[in-house]
């Protein structure tokens, strides 16, 4: 999702009747467009580098130049995702149902989606004209060049959702959802005036219930968060929607969240130019001869390639195909190998570049270069907890025929993945010692890759390039959205006084901060299953942090218990979605792979009780 969702299309966010639907026609000009502007931003934030390192003088406005075109890659890039059904949402409830009753339900969640959309059209175009008398700090232009690109963004996704809802679903499930949807909202609003008297009640009703029953209806999760808000501040407060608007802004706006979508390219060229596959190779013949050698191959590339990628997903899906086949032969079952994917994808989360970790940076206030640094120790702890169960795990393991790569062999693999080997570790460097800022880093490593891919790797064709482009703006946009309607609805938690209250309650259990750390730990958990990664920690950490933070955590101790407790639960049956992409990737049935994961999840957990336990793991590179 992000590591929220993969930039390879695994499925696993689309419905079973609609598996691989490709873009439609009528967006091919949006499709260029928002490609243009992922070029457009690499090449204005590489002029920035090059001015400020090389000559010594830097362009004021290229800030505000990249925020502009950011804002506008992110709302195209939304309505490509809706075009391509590429946004985000649990579909494990909805699968459960039958095939009638699921037609049915998929028609109501467009229609809710719709609704959203509709109720947003009015303040996303009133804060735009709003935006219009402020001017730009640089530029000296209004402000509403930026912002119109939400109501943009808005319209084009209204009516790409209605599309979509006339095109497949029936009239009649169409006519009834419709009366579904307007009956809840009539009933709400003839309501209103009693549930303004219900205080927290309201939380319950709307950014528990409505979001609960969105997800489990298989709303995407962006819309889920910005149903319930919307509907919160409508029928229970009397906050103008427009307000909304401007939460949605500044959670996609931060200047930090740059080095997502560039991140997000650089895992697509990783994926195109085999680098990953070159760090796989060359761990193989340095390790592969040793009982459980394979293993620690895997687990070592996950490491090593999420240093590159930033994506759970091109992780696994670089490292699978070139080891399972030697591990079947091995002895491995399928189910075993999943497993061991599945929590070494987890494990590796808190590798730079991750794009959780950014996220996280921007939305808690936390230094990017401390979660870097400490980002490789955490993922080292982990990795030791999975190496020595995986070499227990082997005793039987078939070594028949193996033998130790020659000299020649591993100097040779050695020199072909040295260039793909040194970039993770001159990302880790540059923004962890303060060289440089994540987006700078992460626009020199594109640079990096697709130079030493052209060079060493095979090269990208054009065509090929372009769809990349596109990708990266679809997942770059279905990111922020959900950035965006997280935020706002953490807003509406934080201005009921609920957090005021929950700091309060945390503070005075007993037990201090250890039994904090342990609720913490469950909490995250719970919603890494649900939620997935990204909005999970934009809606929570503007509730937890600074409750961390009064009981004496540290800010970089904290987030790496926080990242690694949601990522245990994003591969943890029957609900975690990362689990059944990397059954996908290896083709296994989730039944089948569900029993053999616990013990990996077990030493997950027992390496995350040792991180929070011992904040120096986490601080002493500070």
């Amino acid at each position: 999702m992000v590591d929220v969702v993969d930039t390879l299309h695994i499925p696993e966010n689309l419905s079973e009747n609609e598996d691989a639907r490709p873009g439609s026609a009528i967006m091919r000009p949006v499709e260029i467009v928002a490609a243009a502007l992922v070029a457009f931003i690499i090449g204005v934030l590489l002029l920035g580098v090059v001015s400020r390192y090389v000559f010594s003088l830097p362009f004021v406005w290229v800030d505000e130049v990249a925020s502009i075109a950011f804002i506008w890659l992110a709302m195209l890039g939304a309505a490509i995702a809706v075009d391509r059904n590429e946004h985000l949402r649990l579909t494990l409830f909805v699968g459960m149902m039958s095939a009638r009753l699921r037609e049915f339900v998929e028609t109501l969640a467009l229609l809710a989606v719709a609704a959203f959309l509709g109720a947003m059209v009015a303040p996303a175009i009133e804060y735009a004209v709003e935006e219009s008398y402020v001017t730009s700090a640089a530029l000296n232009i209004p402000v509403s060049w930026r912002v119109s690109a939400i109501a943009v963004g808005i319209v084009l996704m209204l009516l790409l959702t209605l599309r979509y809802v006339f095109k497949t679903g029936r009239l009649v499930d169409i006519a009834a959802a419709a009366l579904v949807v307007g009956g809840l909202g009539l009933a709400f609003w003839l309501l209103g005036p009693t549930l303004k008297g219900l205080g927290y009640y309201n939380i319950l009703i709307f950014l528990i219930g409505i979001v609960a029953v969105c997800l489990v209806a298989g709303v995407p999760i962006a819309f889920c968060f910005g149903l319930g808000t919307l509907a919160f501040l409508v029928f229970s407060t009397s906050v103008p929607t427009v307000v909304m608007i401007g939460r949605m802004d500044e959670g996609m706006s931060s200047l930090i969240l740059l080095s997502v979508p560039i991140f997000v390219l650089l895992g697509c060229i990783l994926d195109a130019t085999g680098m990953g596959k070159a760090i796989v190779d060359f761990l193989a013949s340095l390790l592969g001869h040793v009982r459980a050698g394979m293993s620690y191959v895997l687990l070592g590339s996950l490491y090593l390639v999420s240093g590159i990628s930033g994506s759970k997903v091109s992780d696994m899906a670089t490292v699978a195909p070139a080891l399972f086949p030697e591990m079947k032969r091995r002895g491995y079952k399928p189910k075993d190998l999943i497993a061991l994917l599945s929590t070494g994808a987890a494990m590796a989360d808190t590798v730079p570049p991750s794009i959780v970790l950014i996220v996280l940076g921007s939305v808690a206030g936390v230094s990017i270069a401390g979660l870097f640094n400490a980002g490789f120790v955490i993922a080292g702890v982990l990795l030791v907890a999975l190496a020595g169960l995986a070499r227990w795990k082997a005793a039987a393991e078939d070594m028949k025929g193996v033998r130790r790569a020659p000299l020649a062999v591993i100097g040779k693999v050695a020199i072909v993945a040295a260039p793909a080997l040194v970039l993770p570790f001159i990302i880790r460097a540059a923004v962890g010692g303060g060289v440089a800022t994540a987006t700078e880093v992460s626009t020199i490593a594109v640079l990096y890759a697709l130079v030493i891919g052209i060079v060493l790797y095979g090269g990208i064709g054009l065509r090929k390039f372009y769809q990349m482009l596109v990708e990266t703006a679809a997942l770059s946009g279905a990111i922020l959205v959900i950035l965006g309607t997280a935020l706002a609805m953490a807003w509406a938690l934080t201005q009921t006084g609920f957090a005021r209250d929950l700091a309060v309650f945390m503070a005075n259990l007993p037990g201090g901060w250890l039994t904090f750390m342990a609720v913490t730990i469950v909490v995250f958990m719970i919603l890494g299953c649900v939620l997935e990664g990204l909005p999970a920690i934009v809606l929570m950490a503007p509730l937890m942090f600074p409750i961390a933070k009064n009981l004496g955590i540290n800010d970089v101790h904290y987030s790496m218990v926080v990242v690694t407790a949601m990522n245990i639960g994003l591969m943890a049956p029957p609900i975690g979605i990362g689990f059944y992409i990397a059954c996908k990737i290896g083709n296994v049935s989730p039944d089948e792979a569900m029993g053999a994961i616990w013990p990996y999840l077990i030493a997950l957990i027992v390496g995350l009780v040792v991180i929070a336990l011992v904040p120096g793991l986490s601080t002493w590179v500070l």
